[in-house]
């Protein structure tokens, strides 16, 4: 076990859709430019390390969309994903270098193998599970070699390619920081083989425990080694009785039909990650709390991603670095509706984690900028009125 000492923090684009309550239009928000944009440009003020953008035929394209969003923001990274089976490597290839050149080294690359057969049929991808993640290997075989700059052969099952060459080169070398997350045997061999950052869902600190472990001794024999990121949502207030009655209200308008529904779409998913989530709570309202402030109730609705980190700042910071001391240096977090949360994670939990120095701003005290918080009377700053 290797505990981190300081973690980054992302946070994320709801290109899906956004709102107060889920499973409901009661509160909910349009998916527009104007909105991102706002989301982006405080997650990128306010010195998130980047933001994770969805993929799928739900959302929006995360590569337009992350382009809409380079020119709004100044240092913030865009994780965005390459979908080997539904693109090929060199195009993808072509894709990345460019937007890390244009962007200046702010790309992060997410590779979704995909998990739900009927949406990838859907888009023409026929393969089964095992089979996806030995395209993936391939597909990452070729994509690595194209960004390094090497002129590329290769013949496998799935891909091929002849005298592949990228002729302009990625910011970031030999190419930005791939993350990837797959819980079965095949994924984890994908990881071993390519990947620098693995991702776990929020599940409990003993099975995150176990999936780092397992990854770290697979990727040893390899002669590698990973970094592990996890993938939360949260709901943090100033007190734990207020955070808990957001969850409460978060899921207030779902009823039985909807969770029946949704239970029922992602049990027809292969995914290992997607049935580990789903077990832990089984559809059912009662077994939503599955350890101290880890609630399972956002994956009675939503794919992917089930679990939040539910308490007051001391509380969800402290279980934080209980998964740092798990060896996670890296969160990727999101929360209902995303730009209030944005601000109230930073507000309310960065002052309390060990940050590396990629994540938080830059500003100063406040008594250096301009104002900060709203002069009291006119003629004093509030961290005026703290420090007497």
């Amino acid at each position: 076990m290797s505990a981190q000492p300081a973690a980054d923090v992302l946070w994320f684009l709801p290109t899906h859709g956004d709102g107060r309550h889920l499973g409901t239009d009661k509160g909910a928000r349009h998916v527009t430019l104007n909105y991102l944009s706002q989301i982006a440009r405080a997650a990128d003020e306010l010195g998130y390390f980047g933001v994770l953008l969805p993929t799928g035929k739900s959302c929006e394209d995360s590569w337009v969309v992350a382009s809409a969003m380079v020119p709004l923001t100044q240092r913030l990274r865009f994780l965005v994903a390459v979908r080997p089976g539904l693109s090929e490597p060199s195009m993808s290839a072509r894709m990345a270098a460019t937007f890390d050149r244009l962007s200046d080294g702010r790309l992060l690359v997410n590779v979704v193998t995909g998990g739900d057969p009927a949406e990838l049929r859907g888009d023409g991808v026929w393969l089964e599970h095992d089979q996806r993640y030995a395209a993936t290997d391939e597909f990452l075989t070729i994509w690595r070699s194209l960004m390094t700059g090497e002129k590329t052969d290769f013949r496998g099952k799935h891909m091929a390619i002849e005298g592949g060459k990228l002729l302009y080169p990625p910011h970031q070398r030999p190419y930005p920081p791939l993350y990837f997350g797959g819980s079965s045997p095949a994924g984890q061999q994908v990881a071993a083989d390519h990947v620098d950052v693995y991702l776990t869902w929020g599940e409990k600190p003993e099975d995150v425990a176990e999936k780092i472990e397992a990854m770290r001794t697979i990727a040893a024999t390899r002669g590698r080694t990973l970094s592990f990121g996890i993938r939360l949502h949260v709901i943090v207030r100033e007190t734990e009785a207020e955070a808990w009655r957001a969850a409460d209200s978060l899921i207030e308008h779902l009823d039985d039909a909807t969770i029946a529904t949704a239970q029922a779409a992602f049990a027809r998913f292969d995914s290992v990650g997607q049935r580990r989530m789903a077990e832990l709570h089984g559809g059912r309202r009662d077994r939503l709390v599955i350890s101290p402030n880890l609630w399972a109730g956002v994956g009675l609705v939503r794919g992917g991603a089930g679990t939040a980190l539910v308490g007051d700042p001391h509380q969800v910071a402290a279980r934080m670095r209980e998964y740092m001391e798990l060896g996670i240096d890296r969160f990727i977090l999101s929360g209902y509706p995303h730009l209030e949360e944005c601000y109230r994670f930073a507000e309310l939990v960065f002052p309390l984690l060990p940050l590396k120095a990629t994540t938080g701003n830059d500003h100063g005290p406040a008594r250096h900028g301009g104002p900060f918080g709203e002069i009291i009377a006119n003629v004093m700053a509030p961290s005026m009125r703290a420090a007497g």
